[in-house]
């Protein structure tokens, strides 16, 4: 999580995969900017070897971890306690 949080995973390097590096990029955008979504960022998952079925799970996954973020907050829970 703290590399997503840093942009560390948009470095090059041998940890993630490119298709892994589209799918946190997409991810990261709709999450954050969801308004500026693009069908180019749709066919960037697709150039990457997403499926229809990919890309439709990439999305439910990130609007899922949204709302479930937006409750947390809301609520003022907090998801992962510290001991």
């Amino acid at each position: 999580m703290a590399a997503v949080r840093s942009g560390a995973w948009t470095e090059e390097g041998p940890a993630l995969s490119a298709a892994d590096r589209a799918m946190l990029a997409f991810a990261v955008k709709l999450a954050r900017e969801p308004r500026a979504m693009t069908r180019g960022d749709v066919e960037a998952l697709r150039a990457a070897g997403f499926s229809d079925t990919g890309v439709h799970d990439v999305v439910q996954i990130t609007g899922f971890f949204s709302y479930y973020n937006r409750l947390a907050e809301g609520l003022g829970l907090d998801p992962e306690p510290r001991e």
